[in-house]
């Protein structure tokens, strides 16, 4: 029996071990990519000039006058801190858990989210364009997705959305980005990178504050467990102004966007917002 419990033992410190070198590991890669993604912002960016915008449709328009203050350097990537709530269960049991998280976005480049619950399940880690990775008690995985093409894609149509509303200046008219009228209040962009398509549409309001925003999202988060096109979106409110940018500082948005179904998993608020310059 004294053999059997050293015997555990042993295989639980190498467990133990194992479980501590992936997450050290996870950890540095973190911070590989948040620096690399800091480097991303141009040296002496342009400054903005409403002429920029002037041959996009109106509600476009609208959008990069209300959203960017005349003069302001374009900067386009961005470090965020927020608090709120993220859903782990579903619309009928969404089982809410209160959150803090750190994100630097950086399109069309990518993004990294850090995230770790403040109340009822312990869970931490990181999303990021090319992987999904939490744990339980900072130790146990629970989720390690990525490094494949159907993550890739879902990670793109999040990245773009988020840009379109936090980091404007990265989806001024340019290579790659696209922009049409839908209605009178609603522009879609469409981003193309890196072999990668994303359309977004925004609503604004007559001044060009955004509403909300609303694509199709390539997501498995359905019953099938099959990845798919499927409605994704959210609303958008409590804008303020940051280094010359107008930018919303509550969110919430979710899967099945626009019907009966939706879901708002992430609802946060922006604590602090600031734009990388070099």
């Amino acid at each position: 029996m004294r053999t059997l419990a050293l015997s555990l033992l042993a295989i639980a410190a190498i467990a133990a071990l194992a479980l501590g070198s992936m997450r050290l590991l996870d950890a540095r890669a973190d911070r590989r990519v948040w620096l690399w993604l800091t480097a991303q912002q141009p040296n002496r960016p342009l400054r903005f000039d409403p002429i920029m915008v002037t041959a996009l449709p109106d509600p476009a328009r609208r959008f990069f006058n209300f959203s960017i203050t005349r003069g302001t350097p374009l900067l386009t990537v961005a470090e965020i801190t927020m608090v709120g709530r993220f859903g782990l269960g579903t619309k009928d049991a969404p089982r809410y858990q209160a959150m803090q998280a750190q994100q630097i976005l950086a399109m069309p480049q990518g993004f990294l989210w850090t995230m770790r619950t403040r109340s009822g399940l312990p869970l931490s880690g990181s999303d990021a364009a090319h992987w999904t990775r939490f744990r339980i008690l900072g130790l146990i995985p629970v989720a390690r997705l990525g490094g494949t093409a159907d993550h890739t894609r879902s990670a793109f149509g999040r990245q773009v959305a988020e840009a379109l509303f936090w980091t404007p200046a990265a989806l001024l008219p340019g290579p790659g980005i696209s922009w049409q009228a839908v209605d009178e209040d609603t522009a879609r962009v469409t981003l193309t990178h890196g072999g990668l398509v994303q359309a977004v549409d925004l609503r604004v309001n007559a001044e060009g504050r955004p509403l909300q925003v609303a694509f199709q999202r390539w997501s498995d988060a359905n019953t099938d467990r099959t990845y798919r096109l499927q409605p994704f979106g959210g609303y958008l409110s409590d804008f303020r102004e940051v280094q010359g940018f107008r930018i919303p500082f509550h969110v919430e948005a979710g899967n099945q966007f626009g019907t009966s179904d939706y879901f708002p998993f992430f609802v946060v608020d922006l604590t602090d917002v600031r734009f990388r310059s070099r």
